[in-house]
């Protein structure tokens, strides 16, 4: 092979290295720019609705376990800062479950409804972060979702296996669970009747 052959093979080869460095992922969008985390910190709710009107929780309903997780991208959420303001409902789910699944997009549709006024955030167990990422994305969810790595949080709400439920109460009452998960129009109508006075 000849001197410039040598050097042409370099340089091809080079340039093969450069274009699949920066070739576009999955996790890129059409402009080659990552795509934030989903269920990260940016999707935690924004201000209080003025003039949101909510039931009052039922006198001796028990409280909810004031744990606190970290987010997919990191941050750190406590369930009790969030309730604090507003309801919260829980959704129990992991990558790989298939009814989570089949009820996940309407769910999605259904915290899409509620923003702001009730905080919905996943906490996923038994999963790997790049699966939940898929998960998130697949199914347009667009609220916060704890990582609960060791299942402590699962436990702290008696959760067994995905899916499950679970409503509280503006200032933390626990108020409806659902093992086995429910579906958004069953939930749609509780948070009605439970929590949202108007």
């Amino acid at each position: 092979m000849t001197r410039r052959a040598r050097c042409l093979a370099a340089a091809a080869l080079a340039l093969v290295t450069a274009l699949s460095a920066t070739a576009c992922s999955a996790d890129d969008d059409p402009s080659g720019r990552p795509q934030p985390v989903a269920g990260g910190a940016a999707v935690l709710p924004g201000p209080v609705p003025a003039g949101l009107a909510l039931r009052p929780a039922p006198p001796g309903a028990p409280g909810a376990p004031a744990v606190s997780g970290a987010l997919t991208d990191g941050s750190t959420v406590a369930f009790a800062d969030l309730w604090a303001t507003r309801p919260v409902v829980l959704v129990f789910f992991s990558s790989w479950c298939s009814v989570c699944a089949q009820r996940q997009d309407a769910l999605s549709e259904l915290a899409r409804t509620h923003r702001d006024r009730v905080v919905f955030v996943g906490v996923a167990t038994e999963d790997k972060a790049p699966d939940v990422q898929r998960y998130l994305r697949e199914h347009r969810v667009e609220y916060p979702v704890v990582l609960d790595d060791d299942g402590a949080i699962w436990r702290a709400y008696a959760v067994r296996e995905p899916p499950a439920v679970v409503v509280i109460a503006k200032d933390g009452a626990l108020l409806r669970g659902w093992p086995g998960g429910v579906d958004a129009a069953t939930l749609d109508g509780k948070l009605r009747e439970l929590v949202l006075a108007s």
